[in-house]
């Protein structure tokens, strides 16, 4: 099996890291200067590794291996989110690269091919999981002309990439019968793997996720002279049905379902003034479709509720809902098999709590994907981390199980 080289991974994760420093962290938004750069720097490693790269028209780097035969193919995301972490995304396309130099270094695996992709825009700073849902035919062109910077409405996705040179090239569409399968590598985001002193993990499923955001219509008046029982608050109106969410929900929910209102605001947003406007938005994540339904019917039923009793009236004005996605199981032996080789009796099944590009894939490939432990737990911040050793062990139980499936094993 492929021997990979630690010190070149290290080396390699700790030099796009350059791209965009924040702190101990990285600000790499997708199609800003320091993300345009890096996946000219990394399509730059991929030629040298072999790979033919191309920087395609929604901005995903994908090179391809010039080998025939099956192939696999193995991604992730460069892109950051805001002040993150040097390894959320980035730790998978590297892995990805040592896989493709690993096995051509090995003359037993020379003649195995995998292509590596990172994918644009999984973070959603235009639209969510942008690159893997252009390659998997997911993305229109009405897509692309709607969206826009999460953090600056002004600005299009059509004009930054413009302005990154990439306005009039095509986008790469998968090519059936091309693979067996893509696989995904990615620290866990969580403390699980910590917590139970494993140091593999085996991914089972990645979530759906569920949201909704809702709105809440009542009177803005002057805070000092309108009584309260005549008031119309919609900030009280919100308040109150969140509280009911949290007391609905455990009920409802399975063992690692989670759900969160990370998201609420009052208008006008004056001490002196009653709100006569709110907005939250509600998430709710399982790997079973039947808990996510029962978790949108019980949403829908308190905000009819809600909405019947007043005297704010309550509405849920838009669903967005991205559903759970298994991965492979053949995928999933391989790895257990690899991770017991290299890591005995410290691995483990486990579901994936984030999404991932490879749920994407997964709706056009078998998919699969591997964990490392996140130190504390600590993910979407400048503070994430994870050991060397584990970086490294991590990798090689990743190349491992790649050149398992690919011959078949």
């Amino acid at each position: 099996m492929p021997r990979i080289n630690g010190e070149r991974l290290l080396a390699d994760l700790r030099r796009i890291a350059d791209f965009g420093r924040y702190e101990t962290g990285v600000h790499r938004p997708h199609l800003s200067p320091q993300d345009v750069a890096s996946r000219h720097w990394l399509a730059g490693r991929m030629r040298e590794a072999g790979l033919e790269p191309v920087i395609d028209g929604i901005g995903n780097v994908i090179g391809r291996s010039p080998k025939s035969g099956p192939r696999l193919l193995i991604g992730s995301h460069t892109d950051t989110q805001p002040r993150g972490g040097w390894l959320d995304g980035v730790m998978g396309v590297i892995y990805g690269l040592e896989v493709a130099r690993a096995l051509a270094e090995d003359p037993a695996t020379k003649d195995l091919a995998v292509d590596v992709a990172s994918w644009a825009d999984e973070e959603g700073h235009w639209s969510s999981m942008t690159g893997s849902r252009s390659f998997t035919g997911r993305l229109s062109e009405a897509d692309i002309d709607a969206a826009r910077f999460r953090e600056d409405a002004s600005k299009t996705l059509r004009d930054a990439l413009a302005a990154a040179g990439l306005a009039d090239t095509p986008r790469v569409q998968l090519e059936d019968g091309r693979y067996r399968g893509y696989l995904e590598a990615h620290i866990e985001q969580g403390g699980l793997l910590e917590a139970t002193g494993k140091r593999i993990g085996v991914v089972t499923g990645i979530v759906g996720i569920f949201a909704c955001r809702i709105v809440f219509k009542g009177i803005q008046n002057h805070a000092g002279t309108t009584p309260m029982p005549i008031r119309k608050d919609a900030g009280v109106a919100m308040v109150r049905l969140a509280n009911a969410i949290h007391d609905t929900f455990p009920s409802l929910v399975a063992e690692r379902s989670v759900w969160t209102i990370g998201f609420m605001t009052v208008e006008p947003g004056a001490p002196a003034i009653i709100p006569g406007r709110a907005e939250m938005v509600l998430q709710f994540r399982d790997t079973d479709p039947a808990v996510l339904q029962r978790l949108e019917a019980a949403a829908t039923e308190l905000v009819a509720k809600a909405n019947a009793q007043g005297p704010c009236s309550a509405e849920i004005v838009s669903w967005s809902r991205t559903m759970p996605a298994p991965m492979d199981e053949r995928m999933q032996d391989a790895f257990d098999a690899a991770a017991e080789t290299y890591a005995p009796g410290v691995h483990m099944r486990m579901p994936s709590g984030a999404g991932h590009d490879a749920q994407v894939l997964a709706q056009r490939l078998p998919a699969a994907m591997m964990f490392v432990p996140s130190i504390g737990g600590i993910s979407h911040h400048f503070s994430e981390n994870t050991a060397d050793e584990d970086i490294v062990l991590g990798c090689q139980v990743f190349a491992d199980a790649a050149a398992r499936i690919l011959k078949g094993n």
